[in-house]
């Protein structure tokens, strides 16, 4: 009984690492079909989407400057106004040389 518990354990670890990657494919694939993620914008785009971005800040102009900036840089600006920057690793990931985000 102890070997069937066994197998029947091994058997269910082997079926759940399978399926991570599987899950992992199908995330990666709903990101780009989103319009959101590295590389899913033109650089005639961007000026609207940080239009977008930076429409509820009270710091308009240089958040429109850097926004602009990094969107050129990575042809992309996450969604919403504030936050879900993991969606563009390269926004997200671009800091000042004090190490704060250079990205809005």
């Amino acid at each position: 009984m102890a070997k069937y518990f066994a197998f029947l354990l091994l058997t269910l670890l082997a079926i759940t690492m399978l399926q991570i990657p599987v899950m992992a494919s199908q995330f990666e694939g709903q990101l780009s079909k989103s319009g959101y993620g590295p590389g899913s914008l033109k650089s005639f785009q961007c000026p609207s989407q940080c239009t977008r971005r930076c429409s509820r800040t009270q710091y308009h102009k240089p958040c429109m400057f850097f926004c602009q900036k990094c969107c050129k840089k990575c042809l992309c600006v996450p969604p919403g106004y504030y936050g879900n920057k993991a969606v563009c690793p390269c926004y997200n990931n671009w800091k000042t040389q004090q190490g704060g985000p250079k990205c809005p």
